[in-house]
């Protein structure tokens, strides 16, 4: 049984996210928990916390959120009707964003956050201040990001953007194996360099226990150079169809030199990808 947070600001953005979220563990035995967060951070004046009674909190904070979230949850039955393996669950919390994810993600042993990304600089937003870049880089957990105007479709393609200078456990890349073989999906597993063409020794080790891992499952190696980086994974995602792209959190850095090059003016591709992020768990 799977356990999912599905954070909700109650916008068609979040109603995105939830749907694809739905179809993305579709056959899959869930526990969805939608959360919405009525942030601490929100009622501070003039500097000053303002520090409301418990009576006043569900007045006025909890309340018309548990009339919202039952919407959110009428919209579900009717959409997503008679699903046996899938379970749903409201909650309201009113805490500072980030600690209140962190304490869900721990009492609800939660296995993965679904969260919308908005705006058309898409995964860029992602990872330099948004709601859902703030969880991906403070919250160990893994995060599939669903770009606002993405559809569900059947995950047939999925890409690892991955540099081979981290030696991956198996326990990290579960979740990806899973996914590819439950989709019965071909995974690329993406190397894209400026302009080096080979790999060191520590690089080539990395690479074959990758090969190891995934070799019972369509799995693929596609080495890119190009001095900029960002038209190589562009062309890369559009000219395989890739449906999912996906990276372990620890290569952020890595990741961030490919697609927010200091030039850059237009990136399109992502805006309709979801994107997961693996996080190594304590």
């Amino acid at each position: 049984m799977k356990n999912i947070l599905l954070p909700t600001d109650f916008s068609e953005n979040s109603w995105n996210a939830i749907k694809y979220a739905i179809h993305f563990f579709d056959t899959v035995p869930c526990n969805f928990y939608l959360l919405h967060i009525n942030r601490v951070s929100d009622n501070f004046l003039d500097g000053s916390p303002y520090i409301a009674t418990e009576e006043v909190l569900e007045a006025v904070h909890k309340k018309p959120s548990k009339q919202k979230l039952r919407k959110v949850l009428k919209r579900i039955s009717e959409h997503f009707p008679n699903n046996p393996y899938h379970s749903y669950y409201s909650m309201t919390d009113y805490d500072f964003f980030i600690e209140s994810i962190r304490k869900h993600v721990e009492q609800k042993q939660i296995d993965t956050i679904v969260m919308g990304t908005k705006g058309a600089s898409g995964l860029k937003e992602i990872i330099v201040g948004s709601n859902t870049g703030d969880v991906i880089t403070k919250v160990k957990c893994n995060l599939l990001a669903v770009p606002e105007q993405a559809n569900f479709c059947k995950i047939r393609d999925i890409a690892f953007v991955t540099d081979f200078s981290l030696n991956y456990n198996i326990q990290i890349l579960q979740p990806l194996f899973e996914i590819t073989e439950r989709n019965k999906a071909a995974l690329h597993i993406l190397h894209i360099s400026k302009n080096k063409t080979s790999l060191n020794t520590e690089q080539q080790i990395n690479r074959e226990t990758l090969g190891d891992y995934f070799i019972s499952i369509d799995s693929r190696f596609h080495y890119l150079k190009n001095t900029k980086l960002e038209d190589a994974i562009q062309g890369f995602v559009e000219t395989q169809n890739i449906n999912l792209i996906c990276m372990v959190a620890k290569n952020l850095n890595y990741f961030q030199q490919i697609l927010f090059h200091s030039k850059i003016e237009k990136i399109s591709y992502h805006i309709k990808i979801p994107f997961l992020v693996l996080h190594e768990k304590n």
